[in-house]
Protein backbone atom coordinates (compact mmCIF):
# COMPACT_ATOMS: atom_id res chain seq x y z
CA UNK A 1 0.00 0.00 0.00
CA UNK A 2 1.61 3.02 -1.21
CA UNK A 3 1.79 5.95 1.59
CA UNK A 4 -1.35 8.19 1.73
CA UNK A 5 -1.24 12.18 3.02
CA UNK A 6 -4.68 13.46 3.91
CA UNK A 7 -4.73 16.92 2.86
CA UNK A 8 -4.95 19.86 4.68
CA UNK A 9 -5.09 17.08 7.69
CA UNK A 10 -4.13 19.93 10.11
CA UNK A 11 -6.56 22.45 9.04
CA UNK A 12 -9.84 19.99 8.51
CA UNK A 13 -9.17 18.91 12.37
CA UNK A 14 -8.73 22.66 13.61
CA UNK A 15 -12.34 23.62 11.66
CA UNK A 16 -14.20 20.22 12.56
CA UNK A 17 -12.97 20.56 16.35
CA UNK A 18 -13.63 17.09 17.27
CA UNK A 19 -14.27 16.20 20.71
CA UNK A 20 -14.33 13.02 22.88
CA UNK A 21 -17.48 10.75 22.11
CA UNK A 22 -18.60 12.60 19.03
CA UNK A 23 -19.69 10.60 15.73
CA UNK A 24 -18.21 11.95 12.23
CA UNK A 25 -18.84 10.62 8.58
CA UNK A 26 -16.17 10.68 6.08
CA UNK A 27 -17.87 11.21 2.83
CA UNK A 28 -14.60 10.04 0.97
CA UNK A 29 -12.66 8.04 3.68
CA UNK A 30 -10.33 6.56 0.68
CA UNK A 31 -7.43 5.06 2.27
CA UNK A 32 -8.27 6.11 5.69
CA UNK A 33 -6.17 8.95 6.59
CA UNK A 34 -8.64 12.03 7.99
CA UNK A 35 -10.88 9.10 9.40
CA UNK A 36 -7.63 7.75 11.08
CA UNK A 37 -7.29 11.02 12.98
CA UNK A 38 -10.65 11.70 13.82
CA UNK A 39 -11.10 8.65 15.57
CA UNK A 40 -8.28 9.38 18.03
CA UNK A 41 -10.21 12.59 18.60
CA UNK A 42 -13.47 11.15 19.73
CA UNK A 43 -11.69 8.54 21.76
CA UNK A 44 -13.45 5.41 22.71
CA UNK A 45 -17.03 6.79 23.39
CA UNK A 46 -16.62 8.10 19.36
CA UNK A 47 -18.28 6.61 16.29
CA UNK A 48 -16.78 7.05 12.70
CA UNK A 49 -19.23 5.95 9.03
CA UNK A 50 -16.29 5.83 6.47
CA UNK A 51 -18.40 6.04 3.17
CA UNK A 52 -16.62 5.67 -0.31
CA UNK A 53 -17.01 4.72 -4.08
CA UNK A 54 -13.90 2.79 -4.78
CA UNK A 55 -13.69 -0.49 -3.92
CA UNK A 56 -9.97 -0.88 -3.80
CA UNK A 57 -10.32 1.99 -0.68
CA UNK A 58 -13.21 0.08 0.79
CA UNK A 59 -11.03 -2.89 0.89
CA UNK A 60 -7.90 -0.88 2.52
CA UNK A 61 -10.58 0.84 4.71
CA UNK A 62 -11.75 -2.49 5.58
CA UNK A 63 -7.80 -4.24 6.42
CA UNK A 64 -6.91 -0.47 8.45
CA UNK A 65 -9.97 -0.70 10.74
CA UNK A 66 -10.88 -4.30 10.96
CA UNK A 67 -10.52 -4.47 14.75
CA UNK A 68 -12.17 -1.07 15.57
CA UNK A 69 -15.68 -1.41 16.63
CA UNK A 70 -16.34 2.61 16.18
CA UNK A 71 -16.07 2.03 12.51
CA UNK A 72 -18.44 1.36 9.97
CA UNK A 73 -17.52 0.96 6.56
CA UNK A 74 -19.87 1.95 3.44
CA UNK A 75 -19.29 1.39 -0.55
CA UNK A 76 -21.20 4.23 -2.09
CA UNK A 77 -21.03 7.36 -4.00
CA UNK A 78 -21.74 10.17 -1.65
CA UNK A 79 -24.16 11.91 -4.63
CA UNK A 80 -26.39 8.80 -3.09
CA UNK A 81 -26.50 9.33 0.25
CA UNK A 82 -30.37 10.05 0.61
CA UNK A 83 -31.15 5.95 0.29
CA UNK A 84 -28.36 5.35 3.51
CA UNK A 85 -29.87 5.03 6.92
CA UNK A 86 -27.15 7.63 8.54
CA UNK A 87 -27.16 8.70 11.74
CA UNK A 88 -27.27 12.33 12.99
CA UNK A 89 -23.69 13.57 12.58
CA UNK A 90 -21.24 15.99 14.68
CA UNK A 91 -18.74 16.35 12.03
CA UNK A 92 -18.72 15.46 8.28
CA UNK A 93 -16.12 15.82 5.63
CA UNK A 94 -15.82 15.41 2.32
CA UNK A 95 -12.56 15.39 0.56
CA UNK A 96 -13.85 15.79 -3.29
CA UNK A 97 -11.57 14.65 -6.58
CA UNK A 98 -9.14 12.09 -7.40
CA UNK A 99 -6.63 11.02 -4.86
CA UNK A 100 -2.91 10.94 -4.86
CA UNK A 101 -3.12 6.62 -4.72
CA UNK A 102 -5.43 6.64 -7.67
CA UNK A 103 -3.92 8.87 -9.96
CA UNK A 104 -0.06 6.80 -8.99
CA UNK A 105 -1.98 3.94 -10.43
CA UNK A 106 -1.87 3.56 -14.28
CA UNK A 107 -4.20 1.15 -14.51
CA UNK A 108 -6.97 3.59 -13.16
CA UNK A 109 -6.57 5.51 -16.17
CA UNK A 110 -7.05 8.77 -14.07
CA UNK A 111 -3.05 10.74 -15.45
CA UNK A 112 -0.99 10.35 -17.71
CA UNK A 113 2.30 10.59 -16.13
CA UNK A 114 2.54 6.36 -17.18
CA UNK A 115 0.65 4.53 -19.85
CA UNK A 116 -2.63 3.23 -18.46
CA UNK A 117 -6.10 1.74 -20.03
CA UNK A 118 -8.35 5.21 -20.70
CA UNK A 119 -10.75 4.03 -18.11
CA UNK A 120 -11.42 7.13 -15.42
CA UNK A 121 -13.93 5.55 -13.49
CA UNK A 122 -13.82 5.76 -9.37
CA UNK A 123 -16.13 2.34 -9.24
CA UNK A 124 -14.20 0.26 -11.86
CA UNK A 125 -16.74 -1.94 -11.62
CA UNK A 126 -19.64 -0.02 -13.03
CA UNK A 127 -20.36 2.46 -15.44
CA UNK A 128 -18.76 3.50 -18.54
CA UNK A 129 -14.92 4.10 -19.47
CA UNK A 130 -13.26 7.50 -20.58
CA UNK A 131 -12.43 5.32 -23.39
CA UNK A 132 -15.83 4.29 -24.47
CA UNK A 133 -17.38 8.06 -24.11
CA UNK A 134 -14.56 10.02 -26.62
CA UNK A 135 -15.55 6.75 -29.04
CA UNK A 136 -19.30 7.37 -28.70
CA UNK A 137 -19.78 11.38 -28.64
CA UNK A 138 -20.27 13.21 -31.73
CA UNK A 139 -17.36 16.09 -31.86
CA UNK A 140 -19.76 19.16 -30.91
CA UNK A 141 -20.92 17.45 -27.58
CA UNK A 142 -17.27 15.88 -26.85
CA UNK A 143 -16.01 19.56 -27.53
CA UNK A 144 -18.92 20.64 -25.04
CA UNK A 145 -17.92 18.06 -22.33
CA UNK A 146 -14.09 19.22 -22.86
CA UNK A 147 -15.20 22.56 -22.41
CA UNK A 148 -17.93 22.87 -19.54
CA UNK A 149 -15.94 20.67 -17.27
CA UNK A 150 -12.37 21.41 -18.10
CA UNK A 151 -12.84 25.05 -18.99
CA UNK A 152 -10.42 24.38 -22.20
CA UNK A 153 -10.70 27.64 -24.41
CA UNK A 154 -9.25 24.96 -27.20
CA UNK A 155 -11.95 22.27 -26.62
CA UNK A 156 -13.01 22.41 -30.30
CA UNK A 157 -9.37 22.05 -31.37
CA UNK A 158 -9.35 18.77 -28.87
CA UNK A 159 -12.78 17.46 -29.82
CA UNK A 160 -11.76 17.86 -33.58
CA UNK A 161 -8.43 16.16 -33.43
CA UNK A 162 -9.99 13.13 -31.00
CA UNK A 163 -12.76 12.42 -33.65
CA UNK A 164 -10.62 12.80 -36.65
CA UNK A 165 -8.20 9.74 -35.08
CA UNK A 166 -11.00 7.87 -33.87
CA UNK A 167 -11.85 7.31 -37.59
CA UNK A 168 -8.38 5.34 -38.18
CA UNK A 169 -7.94 3.94 -34.76
CA UNK A 170 -9.08 2.97 -31.48
CA UNK A 171 -7.93 5.42 -28.43
CA UNK A 172 -7.71 3.17 -25.68
CA UNK A 173 -4.40 4.64 -23.48
CA UNK A 174 -3.44 7.43 -21.74
CA UNK A 175 -0.64 8.49 -23.26
CA UNK A 176 -2.22 8.04 -26.70
CA UNK A 177 -4.85 10.54 -25.38
CA UNK A 178 -2.43 12.93 -24.27
CA UNK A 179 -0.54 12.69 -27.11
CA UNK A 180 -3.53 13.49 -29.33
CA UNK A 181 -3.91 16.73 -27.55
CA UNK A 182 -0.87 18.05 -27.20
CA UNK A 183 -0.59 17.74 -30.90
CA UNK A 184 -3.12 19.39 -31.55
CA UNK A 185 -2.94 22.67 -29.19
CA UNK A 186 0.41 22.33 -29.05
CA UNK A 187 2.84 22.86 -25.60
CA UNK A 188 3.24 26.02 -23.96
CA UNK A 189 4.44 26.33 -20.29
CA UNK A 190 5.03 23.43 -17.66
CA UNK A 191 1.54 22.42 -17.47
CA UNK A 192 0.49 19.53 -19.76
CA UNK A 193 -1.95 20.39 -22.02
CA UNK A 194 -3.90 17.48 -21.99
CA UNK A 195 -4.26 18.18 -18.29
CA UNK A 196 -7.90 20.18 -18.66
CA UNK A 197 -9.25 17.69 -20.74
CA UNK A 198 -8.62 14.78 -18.63
CA UNK A 199 -9.89 16.26 -15.78
CA UNK A 200 -13.47 17.07 -17.68
CA UNK A 201 -13.27 13.87 -18.81
CA UNK A 202 -13.04 12.54 -15.35
CA UNK A 203 -15.58 14.47 -14.18
CA UNK A 204 -18.30 13.83 -16.73
CA UNK A 205 -17.69 9.77 -16.24
CA UNK A 206 -18.21 10.28 -12.67
CA UNK A 207 -20.84 12.74 -12.39
CA UNK A 208 -18.72 14.49 -10.13
CA UNK A 209 -20.40 18.13 -10.10
CA UNK A 210 -24.33 16.35 -10.16
CA UNK A 211 -22.82 14.21 -7.06
CA UNK A 212 -22.03 16.48 -5.08
CA UNK A 213 -25.01 18.86 -5.78
CA UNK A 214 -27.27 16.11 -4.40
CA UNK A 215 -24.71 15.80 -1.69
CA UNK A 216 -24.44 19.34 0.08
CA UNK A 217 -28.37 19.35 1.30
CA UNK A 218 -28.34 15.80 2.44
CA UNK A 219 -25.14 16.30 4.19
CA UNK A 220 -26.16 20.01 6.07
CA UNK A 221 -29.80 17.59 6.96
CA UNK A 222 -27.56 15.34 8.75
CA UNK A 223 -25.77 17.77 11.30
CA UNK A 224 -26.67 17.55 14.81
CA UNK A 225 -26.84 21.12 16.22
CA UNK A 226 -24.13 23.03 16.38
CA UNK A 227 -22.31 20.08 14.31
CA UNK A 228 -19.99 21.18 11.12
CA UNK A 229 -19.77 20.09 7.41
CA UNK A 230 -16.23 20.54 6.24
CA UNK A 231 -15.47 20.35 2.30
CA UNK A 232 -12.08 20.22 0.19
CA UNK A 233 -12.57 20.79 -3.58
CA UNK A 234 -9.88 20.99 -5.91
CA UNK A 235 -10.78 23.10 -8.68
CA UNK A 236 -13.30 26.10 -9.25
CA UNK A 237 -16.21 24.59 -10.84
CA UNK A 238 -16.23 22.51 -7.19
CA UNK A 239 -16.02 25.25 -5.10
CA UNK A 240 -18.39 27.81 -7.06
CA UNK A 241 -20.65 24.83 -6.18
CA UNK A 242 -19.94 24.71 -2.76
CA UNK A 243 -19.47 28.40 -2.10
CA UNK A 244 -22.90 29.15 -3.54
CA UNK A 245 -24.39 26.26 -1.55
CA UNK A 246 -23.31 27.43 2.01
CA UNK A 247 -24.13 30.91 0.70
CA UNK A 248 -27.47 30.05 0.51
CA UNK A 249 -28.04 28.14 3.70
CA UNK A 250 -26.24 30.78 5.47
CA UNK A 251 -28.30 34.01 4.35
CA UNK A 252 -31.28 35.30 6.20
CA UNK A 253 -34.32 36.00 3.55
CA UNK A 254 -35.63 39.44 3.38
CA UNK A 255 -38.86 41.46 2.58
CA UNK A 256 -39.39 44.22 0.09
CA UNK A 257 -38.55 46.31 2.90
CA UNK A 258 -35.30 45.08 3.49
CA UNK A 259 -35.98 43.61 6.89
CA UNK A 260 -35.55 39.69 7.89
CA UNK A 261 -38.21 37.40 7.26
CA UNK A 262 -36.18 34.31 7.83
CA UNK A 263 -32.79 33.36 10.15
CA UNK A 264 -30.64 30.55 8.39
CA UNK A 265 -30.06 27.65 10.21
CA UNK A 266 -26.27 27.33 9.25
CA UNK A 267 -23.48 29.92 9.66
CA UNK A 268 -20.32 30.13 8.06
CA UNK A 269 -17.27 28.85 9.66
CA UNK A 270 -15.38 29.54 6.98
CA UNK A 271 -15.48 33.17 5.94
CA UNK A 272 -13.13 32.68 3.00
CA UNK A 273 -11.90 29.15 2.31
CA UNK A 274 -8.87 27.78 3.53
CA UNK A 275 -6.18 27.10 0.89
CA UNK A 276 -3.45 24.63 0.70
CA UNK A 277 -0.56 27.12 -0.76
CA UNK A 278 1.19 26.74 2.62
CA UNK A 279 0.74 23.03 3.26
CA UNK A 280 4.15 21.79 4.64
CA UNK A 281 2.60 17.42 4.12
CA UNK A 282 4.44 17.03 0.85
CA UNK A 283 1.13 16.23 -0.88
CA UNK A 284 0.93 17.76 -4.13
CA UNK A 285 -2.80 17.74 -4.36
CA UNK A 286 -2.68 20.01 -1.30
CA UNK A 287 -1.68 23.20 -3.34
CA UNK A 288 -5.01 23.58 -5.19
CA UNK A 289 -7.50 22.94 -2.25
CA UNK A 290 -9.86 24.80 -1.01
CA UNK A 291 -11.49 24.08 1.98
CA UNK A 292 -15.24 25.36 3.37
CA UNK A 293 -17.18 24.73 6.05
CA UNK A 294 -20.62 25.36 7.73
CA UNK A 295 -22.26 24.75 11.19
CA UNK A 296 -25.74 24.00 11.75
CA UNK A 297 -27.16 26.29 14.30
CA UNK A 298 -30.00 24.09 15.88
Amino acid sequence: MERHIPVLLEKVIDVLAPKPGETFIDLTAGFGGHSAALLDLVGESGKGVLIDQDPEAIWALLERFKSDSRVSIVQRNFGGLSDLELPLADMILADIGVSSVQLDRPERGFSFKSDGPLDMRMDASRGETAAELIARLPEAELADVIYRYGEERQSRRIAKAIVETRKVSTIASTTQLAEIVEQAVGRHGKIHPATKTFQALRIAINDELGALTDMLPVATELLKPGGRLAVISFHSLEDRIVKQYFRSITRSEKDHMGQNVSVPNYKLVTKKPIIGLDEKDFNPRARSAKLRAVEKIK
